[in-house]
Formats: C-alpha cells, structure tokens, sequence
C-alpha cells in the first residue's frame, strides 16, 4: 500500500512524496488521515537541522505526531472497527523513511496500542491531544504545584493556563514577549514580562524552550520554588548557581505523555471541562505542506497549523 505523505529530506528541504508503507499486522490499525498537526517546537528544530542527538533521529523523514482520522483497516487482535475515529501520535510505518514522528500523511499504519479513540465531532482540534497530554503530564506528576506563572502564550502556555483553571486552582499570570500573542486568554492575565513586579513565585512554567531564560525564571522563584521547563530546547540548559543556590531553587523537566495522561486529558475534553477551542489558528490542504510549514515556523501569528488531509491520494 502506498500514501502520499509529507518528507522532510534534508533541513529546509521538504516535499510531498509517495511512500510505501509496511504490511499491517493483527494488531495494526490502518487510519486515513483527516488533519495532523504541525509542532513549532521538536519539528521545527528537525526542519532548521538544529535538534539534537534523539534516538531514532535522521533524514528522510516523515514528521508529524499529532494526527486524527478514521480507521479504514483493522486487524482481528487490534480491538478496533473500519469507522472508528482515532487520535494517532504518529507512526513507523515506511519504506525508506524514519518515521519517528510519521504521523504526516495521507494513511498510516500503526499498531492498536498506541491508538486512541475520539469522538468524531472533534474535527481538526482532534489532532491536539497529545500535546494537550503534554500539557497535563507536566501539571500531573509527581511532588508537583500548579503554576503561579506561565511563560510564553502558545498553545501548551495556553493549555497549562486551562488546565490549572480546571484543576480549580488560582488563576496563573502567563508572560509572553509578543504583544500579538497576549489576546485569547479567558479567566487569567496575560502581560509583558517587564510590565510584572513579582519575585516569589513558587511555581514557574516555562513553556518557550528559551534556556537563556532560565537566569530570569530563577531570579523570579520564591525561596524553595520550583521552575519546570516544559518546552523543549535546542540550546544546553544552564544557570549561574549563586542566585540559584540564594533560592534553594528546585528545576524539574516535563517529559512527553503518557497513556494515562492522554486518557485523562480525553476524559477531560469529552466532559467539557477542557476546551481546545481557539488554539487552530490556520489550515492548509497538505497538498501546500511547504507553504503550510514555513508559515508554522516563521508566523508568530500562527498558534497551531493543521494540515487537511481531504482528497490527497
């Protein structure tokens, strides 16, 4: 079986190309895409040749982990039905491609495990639930607080803003730099850094992967606070330790989702009490996936980009 899907051949030098896919086994699934995501955080640094050293890294390769669609081809072990309506966080499914993300194309296979079920009303914000897991996963682990303060209002700062709100906490201030980027927030302050006095914050997210940051975040920490870096960063993560070591400062890293995070963050969205409303600010047919990629990197106006899967062979 073949699929057009989206490859990443080199740094800056993406097309859309016919790729065959692996035969599915019992327990594989088979999705027809209807929209997938594109991630201004680890694919943008795939795409600049600026990430580093990641296992299953290189080129070729078919980017992409958040996608939604319909199962078209079940396997009699896999526990799903043709018409099911699925949530895929990509797939390893091509000949002659990695696929450490491959959730960018027309069909893929994946195996059932890593396959969940949504509802079909969900339209192109479906393809937004592993990074809203993502998201959850960070306010959700171990020995945590709830934010206090939010840095960068894209759409994980924005997700952490909803989900400390759903958690019934108090409402975080989110920073972010660009004043295009403070509109949208419903029930919390978003303000320029400068325009914020405070310095005992006990919990601070940092949700831009900027490490030059992180001298900033530290100095802005109550005594024993917390900074958790949520983003993911291209340039090696350090601190000067005094004013550290003045704070009693703790650093803590949020990883990606897990399967009990992406349940609960389904449960959460179904109930309502999740909206990943408003987070889709543009799409385009992935027969424009160069255009579509270069503008989900270079636009700050551009929260999420969701590529329409509609018609592509």
């Amino acid at each position: 079986m073949q699929t057009n899907a989206v490859l990443l051949q080199r740094p800056r030098d993406l097309v859309l190309a016919d790729l065959t896919l692996t035969d599915p086994g019992p327990r594989d699934v088979v999705v027809e895409i209807a929209h997938s995501g594109i991630s201004t955080g680890t694919e943008k640094l795939f795409w600049t040749g600026e990430m580093p050293p990641f296992p299953g890294m290189g080129y070729p390769l078919v980017p992409g982990y958040e996608a939604a669609g319909e199962v078209v081809e079940a396997g009699p072990e896999s526990g799903f039905t043709a018409g099911d309506h699925v949530f895929v966080p990509g797939a390893n499914c091509y000949d002659g491609a990695h696929g450490l993300f491959g959730g960018a194309a027309a069909h893929i296979v994946a195996d059932a495990a890593r396959v969940t079920r949504i509802e079909r009303g969900h339209g192109p914000e479906g393809a937004l639930l592993a990074l809203a897991a993502t998201a959850r996963h960070a306010l959700a682990g171990l020995r945590t607080e709830l934010p206090e303060l939010i840095v960068g209002h894209g759409v994980l700062g924005r997700l952490l803003a909803r989900l400390t709100l759903a958690a019934g906490a108090p409402a975080p201030v989110v920073w972010d730099t660009d004043a295009g980027r403070r509109d949208g927030a419903t029930g919390y302050p978003v303000i320029a850094p400068e325009d914020d006095p405070r310095r005992d914050y006990r919990a601070i997210y940092d949700a831009s992967g900027d490490a030059a940051l992180i001298d900033t975040l530290i100095g802005r920490l109550a005594k024993g606070g917390e900074l958790v870096l949520a983003g993911f960063y291209k340039d090696r993560p350090s601190f000067a330790f005094a004013p550290a070591f003045m704070k009693e400062a703790r650093l803590r890293i949020a990883a990606e989702w897990t399967a009990d995070d992406l349940g609960a963050t389904r449960a959460l969205i179904e109930s309502g009490t999740l909206s990943l409303g408003g987070l889709v600010t543009h799409r385009r047919p992935a027969t424009d996936a160069a255009t579509a990629y270069t503008t989900a990197f270079d636009d700050p106006a551009c929260l999420k980009m969701i590529l329409d899967w509609k018609d592509t062979a």
